[in-house]
């Protein structure tokens, strides 16, 4: 018996910092991080948002444009197994969705629409990111 393969999309709901590598005032830690660029210390915890098997992800996104960026995007998590979609990637996907809903079922019109919503925290919160993975069983 095979197992069904899944794209999940994950949603950043929240950090913490590890204790051991904080130095000793929080807000040192808040200067540091931004002055460094890099989150060493903290960790990003994600939350599933949003799920569907592969073969139906495949045919979602089989509805944008073959050659356009936003297919390309999606389609990476199939071929690098997890993409990152942050604040540069919101409009391009928002308006790609959105132009090719009245060309999909009302399963994958949902998905959209649920994306999109993700899409738009993320413009409201720069700082917020999506990680998409593909999941075996």
């Amino acid at each position: 018996m095979s197992a069904v393969c899944h794209v999940t999309f994950y949603s950043l709901s929240r950090k913490f910092v590890q204790e051991k590598k904080a130095p000793p005032k929080a807000q040192e830690v808040i200067y540091y991080s931004l002055a460094i660029g890099h989150h060493l210390g903290v960790i990003d915890c994600l939350e599933a948002r949003l799920d569907c098997p592969l073969a139906a992800f495949r045919d979602w996104i089989a509805h944008l444009p073959a050659e356009g960026a936003a297919r390309r995007k999606l389609a990476g998590v199939e071929r690098f197994g997890e993409i990152c979609i942050d604040s540069s990637h919101t409009h391009l996907l928002a308006s790609a969705l959105s132009r090719a809903a009245e060309r999909m079922t009302q399963q994958q019109q949902d998905w959209s629409q649920r994306l999109i919503a993700l899409l738009q925290s993320i413009e409201n919160e720069p700082a917020i990111y999506l990680m998409v993975r593909r999941h075996h069983g």
